[in-house]
């Protein structure tokens, strides 16, 4: 039985190399006799022309005005820039939530005593109440406003310089699960 099968196959394989296969070849002649490849001509390449880097009338990229306003350097003692904060009087003050880094912290409550609201805040455990004008956060934080669900902070922080600057954050009331009422 293999052997039947062996012998057919192989003669079939001998019937199809018989052919000159002259159709096929026809075919194809006609159809690549008009085809020609075209290749776009190359862009003229036009000579190199040197420019001259001149750098006296531009501005220095790594001077700190570059990004920060002239007036701010001009308004300072020229040791830590106009905003130096004083460090004596924070270890005086000794507050308790300038201890914490103002992202560990949470607003979870407003309060209005005699007209002027207290935010309470939560650090660790723990909840303190803190007034217009208290001490918050590591970066010599201060509070600007209080309002039903957020306590504004202006903060004084050290650029890679070595001057200091103000930057506005706010902690944001919190629900217990941690999202924004």
């Amino acid at each position: 039985m293999k052997r039947i099968l062996l012998l057919t196959l192989c003669a079939m394989l001998a019937a199809c190399a018989d052919g000159d296969h002259e159709d096929v070849r026809r075919w194809m002649e006609d159809n690549s006799r008009d085809l020609r490849g075209r290749i776009a001509k190359l862009p003229e390449v036009l000579p190199y022309q040197p420019v001259p880097y001149e750098v006296e009338s531009l501005t220095d990229p790594f001077r700190p005005s570059k990004i920060e306003p002239d007036a701010k350097y001009r308004q300072g003692n020229g040791k830590g820039g106009a905003f130096q904060p004083d460090f004596e009087a924070r270890d005086l003050r000794n507050e308790v939530l300038e201890k914490y880094p103002l992202e560990s912290l949470t607003m979870i409550g407003r309060l209005v005593i005699n007209g002027r609201p207290i935010a309470l805040i939560k650090y660790e455990d723990r909840v303190r109440q803190v007034k217009v004008g208290g001490y918050i956060g590591l970066d010599f934080g201060v509070v600007t406003a209080i309002t039903e669900n957020e306590v504004k902070v202006k903060e004084l922080v050290q650029d890679s310089a070595g001057d200091w600057s103000e930057r506005l954050s706010s902690l944001l009331l919190q629900s217990k699960e941690g999202i924004q009422q």
